[in-house]
This record gives structure tokens, C-alpha cells and sequence, in this order.
């Protein structure tokens, strides 16, 4: 066990409401740090549904290759709470070390001297605490939840803001249509910083126009003012005054071209003097995030049938299962394999929305449990794939589920995807022995 580990307990217990959206807590914090946020290098403020991640790595990996030192901050982590605090480093950004870790939070738990507040905000503090201490040229911010009332949402002035596609997701928080849930991402945009919106549902689209015009703001809009598209194996990127002939990204699938395409009419807004093609190229051949469509070699592929593949992805909403089954019909296209789906979700999460996209693209279905208690019990995702007229099975574990279909006769090695809750996804890469560095 790690000492950081003992802080992190004692923080969840700080208030008792665990999601409580509010900017009043962390200002008051921030505060009596000496407003640390107004010191730090420019930000590029991320919020949105899906792709925020992605873009986010597709940024520092761009920003990284022009030989910019940049700080980044994404959630939740996958395996350590570490994964959330990169810290930047000549030759490329770090996780934050423990040491780092335990000394920040030792300093912010006792500015913060016992006063209610969430995990997610004292450990938001702390990382803009680091932030301030260590020398960076840019700060990458990901916004944990919604925007307007996210914890992050406390840069008065940042380089640039940016919003990922919005879609349906949170709704016990931010809303049960797609205009109310991009009226609170929108919160992050602010006056005189560019903003760059990815491609978007219309009603997603105006609702951010709206916000825009009355802070003054013209957006650059994916798919009118920028767009990238594949073509004969190159990424061609558009813009009204240049084109890129670049090489495919790193991260597998379409919806990973969109988020290719807004990271980089957010760096060509913001740094346009620093990156050129070449880190852009370098950028997209050297990103790396973990568990979105990641192919898994280690521990795990020994439990699998001979010559399986196993891939992972983190989606747990309807447009992230629209997208990996996308991206799966694509690789089927090129390289046929008969589709096994190992599936975990959240109790919240619309089961039918996660699984009807894999219809007629997988065999079989195999639910399996979450550790988490909003998990959703597998007998009840199994149901939802029977009535969905996917043969769906229950297993006991992701080592249970593998284990059973090794030891089964395939006449030709399966493609096994494992997805559903970015949980299941922490449990998979610990077992496979892939920890995010």
C-alpha cells in the first residue's frame, strides 16, 4: 500500500455528498493557497462527453514533439490515482512521483484544515498546486463533470477552451437532453479566449453558438471551419487556410480523427508559431491513451484461446459503443474474426444504448461484474443482450470469462472486446499487467 493511499481514503470521506457540483469549496481553497490557478503557464481548457481524453493526449503528444514542457490533468484515473497528475518533463511529461504526490498532499489537506469539500476538488487543488511548483509551458485541464460547475471551471483567463462532441450522458446531473447538457459544458467558455468546438449534435452545436455569441466569440467548428478526413491510408486535415497530408493517428478508429482534428485547430489557434507539421506528425504517430481500443499483450492473452486477439476500450455511454463498434466493423472489414463482447457496466448506464450497436457484429456476449457498488449485476446486462437477440452468458470474473472461451474449440481464433465502464477497464489493464506510465 502506498501512503498516497491513506490520503486518498481520508479525502473520500471529506463530504458526504460524493458528486456536489459547486465552484464555492474549491475558490475558497484555492484562496487560502494564494490562487495558485492565476499563476500557472497558459491553459487549454477541455470539456465534452466523448474525447476529452484523447484530445487531451493528442495535444501534449503535439505540444510534446515541438519540445513544449507541458503539465496535464484528465480523469478519472484507470489503475493509480497517479494517472491523473502528469507533470512536465524535458523529453516528455511524467505521473506525478509519490513523493511529489504525498508532500502536495500534505500541504493542501492542511490549507484546507478539516472544511468540507469532495475528493475530486481537494485533489483538483493539489494538482494545481503542483502545477504552480514545477516549470511548465502549457497546462492540459480536462473537466471532470459538466463544465459550468466543474471544479475546473476556476481559470479566469485560459489560452484556449475546448468542447469534445456532447451527448447523453450524467443526466441525474447536468440534464435529460443534449441542448441542457451542452448549456453546462459550454459554462467553460470565456470571454477573449478562442474556442474550438469538435463535430456536434446540432442541438449541441447551437446551444454553443449561443454561449459563444453572447461572450463575443466566433468558434472554429468542426466539420465547417475544420475538418480531417482518411484518405488512401493519410489523415488529410482541412482548414479554411491550410492542408495537412498527415499519417493516420496512433489511436484506432473515425471518431479518433475528430479528436485529432480538434487538437490541432486548438494548437494551431493557440501555438501556431511553435507547432509546425512536423510535431503534428509526431504527435499523432507517438500518442498514447490507455484502455480506447487498446490491443492487450500480456498476462491475460494466456487464458485466451490460441492466437485471439483481446482489445480494450473504456466506453461507457451510447456514442463511445456507437464508436468502438465502429471501429470493429472496420477492422472485421479487413481482417474477418468471429466477435466475442465481455461486458461490465454502471447501474446508470443504458444497457440497451452500450449493447445495441454490437447486434449482428458480435457472436455472443459476456457480462461480467464491476468492482464498484453502482455496478450494474451481469445477469441483468446478460438479459438486456437475450432481448436484444445477442447469445448472452454470465461470468464470474474477466480471468473466468477468458479462461471459459480458451478453453472452448475455435475453428479460427476469436477478436475478444472487452468494454462498458472504464472500471472494468482499471481491472483489466492491473490483470494484463499494462499499467499506465
Amino acid at each position: 500500500m502506498r501512503i498516497s493511499d491513506a490520503y486518498i481514503a481520508r479525502f473520500q470521506s471529506l463530504h458526504p455528498i460524493k458528486i456536489d457540483l459547486s465552484l464555492g469549496r474549491i475558490e475558497r481553497l484555492l484562496a487560502k493557497m494564494g490562487h495558485p490557478e492565476r499563476q500557472l503557464p497558459p491553459v487549454i481548457h477541455v470539456a465534452g462527453t466523448n474525447g476529452k481524453g484523447s484530445t487531451v493526449a493528442f495535444m501534449r503528444a503535439m505540444l510534446e514533439a515541438s519540445g513544449a514542457r507541458v503539465h496535464a490533468y484528465t480523469s478519472p484515473h484507470l489503475v493509480h490515482f497517479h494517472e491523473r497528475i502528469r507533470l512536465a518533463a524535458p523529453g516528455g511529461g511524467k505521473l506525478v512521483s509519490e513523493n511529489a504526490l504525498v508532500e502536495a498532499f500534505e500541504r493542501v489537506e492542511s490549507i484546507n484544515a478539516g472544511e468540507p469539500i469532495t475528493f475530486f476538488e481537494i485533489t483538483t487543488a493539489v494538482a494545481i498546486d503542483l502545477f504552480q511548483r514545477h516549470p511548465a509551458d502549457y497546462v492540459l485541464m480536462e473537466v471532470g463533470l459538466g463544465g459550468r460547475m466543474d471544479t475546473t471551471n476556476v481559470f479566469e483567463h485560459p489560452a484556449a477552451c475546448v468542447i469534445t462532441p456532447v451527448s447523453m450522458d450524467h443526466r441525474e446531473h447536468l440534464g435529460d437532453t443534449i441542448a441542457k447538457i451542452a448549456f453546462e459544458k459550454a459554462g467553460i467558455i470565456k470571454r477573449g479566449a478562442p474556442l474550438i468546438l469538435a463535430e456536434q449534435h446540432p442541438d449541441a452545436l447551437a446551444v454553443c453558438r449561443r454561449e459563444a455569441a453572447r461572450l463575443g466569440i466566433r468558434p472554429l467548428v468542426g466539420g465547417e471551419d475544420f475538418h480531417a478526413h482518411e484518405e488512401n491510408g493519410r489523415l488529410i486535415y482541412q482548414a479554411e487556410d491550410r492542408v495537412l497530408d498527415l499519417p493516420l493517428p496512433r489511436l484506432l478508429g473515425r471518431h479518433q480523427h475528430i479528436n485529432a482534428a480538434t487538437a490541432i485547430a486548438t494548437l494551431l489557434a493557440v501555438a501556431p508559431e511553435r507547432v509546425g507539421q512536423k510535431a503534428i506528425e509526431t504527435g499523432l504517430t507517438r500518442v498514447e491513451w490507455p484502455a480506447r481500443f487498446q490491443r492487450l499483450t500480456g498476462s491475460l492473452t494466456k487464458l485466451a484461446p490460441k492466437g485471439a486477439e483481446i482489445w480494450l476500450d473504456g466506453g461507457h455511454n451510447a456514442d463511445g459503443a456507437r464508436a468502438l463498434a465502429e471501429t470493429v466493423s472496420e477492422l472485421e472489414e479487413k481482417s474477418p474474426k468471429p466477435l466475442v463482447l465481455i461486458c461490465g457496466s454502471l447501474a446508470r448506464k443504458d444497457a440497451d444504448a452500450l449493447l445495441a450497436p454490437f447486434v449482428g457484429l458480435a457472436r455472443e456476449l459476456l457480462a461480467v461484474p464491476v468492482g464498484s457498488e453502482l455496478a450494474r449485476p451481469p445477469e441483468e446486462l446478460a438479459a438486456v443482450g437475450r432481448k436484444l437477440g445477442l447469445p448472452s452468458a454470465v461470468a464470474g470474473s474477466i480471468t473466468e470469462s477468458l479462461k471459459y472461451l480458451g478453453a472452448r474449440d475455435w475453428r479460427e481464433p476469436p477478436r475478444i472486446v472487452i468494454t462498458g465502464s472504464l472500471y472494468l477497464a482499471g481491472e483489466v489493464l492491473a490483470l494484463d499487467g499494462a499499467i499506465p506510465e
